[in-house]
């Protein structure tokens, strides 16, 4: 059977909130969301805490879904939106953005981030301040507008990109210390 015809069966049976159906879909999406739920939060509980709630979001709202998009993206959006939620309803709030405080280093080397693996820049991105992970994530890995994070955080357009320059500096920072403590 295609997977797409699979996958229409398994929202079929999800939407008649079949049980069975639901642990299956949980089964089939939750490695790959829990990772984008982490790339939001500072632990591992936080990123679980979050895409329960999610797929909460997801069984309740399947009757949303068109079918126009994938259904991979519309529930990645759905956790993304759940992440920033949790964010901004938490102790974290939309201020922090404006007093995330990064210093200025010299211009980052572009070269240096190519020979990086994927869990040495998330180990990084792990250490930047909230707002600037926030904008970095949505921005460079989920590919959102700077349009769009200003709507999605309730913060200025100015502010997603200047969060986002921060972001890039900081990272550059740390990969520094990074290196340089390893050569110690």
């Amino acid at each position: 059977m295609p997977v797409s015809t699979e996958l229409d069966e398994l929202i079929a049976a999800c939407r008649r909130y079949e049980p069975a159906a639901q642990r299956k879909l949980y089964a089939r999406y939750a490695a790959l969301m829990l990772g984008i739920a982490r790339r939001y939060t500072r632990s591992q509980d936080e990123a679980e805490d979050i895409l329960q709630d999610a797929f909460i979001k997801v069984f309740t709202r399947l009757t949303e879904f068109r079918g126009e998009g994938s259904f991979e993206g519309w529930m990645r959006r759905i956790v993304v939106n759940t992440a920033l939620n949790h964010w901004q309803s938490g102790q974290h709030r939309r201020q922090q953005m404006l007093l995330d405080d990064v210093p200025e280093p010299f211009a980052p080397d572009a070269d240096a981030f190519d020979r990086l693996g994927v869990a040495e820049v998330l180990a990084l991105m792990e250490q930047l301040p909230d707002g600037c992970r926030m904008v970095l994530n949505l921005y460079a890995v989920d590919g959102y507008t700077h349009g769009e994070i200003a709507e999605m955080l309730g913060i200025q357009e100015s502010t997603s990109k200047a969060q986002l320059s921060k972001a890039r500096k900081q990272l550059h920072l740390l990969h520094q210390r990074q290196t340089s403590y390893y050569r110690l």
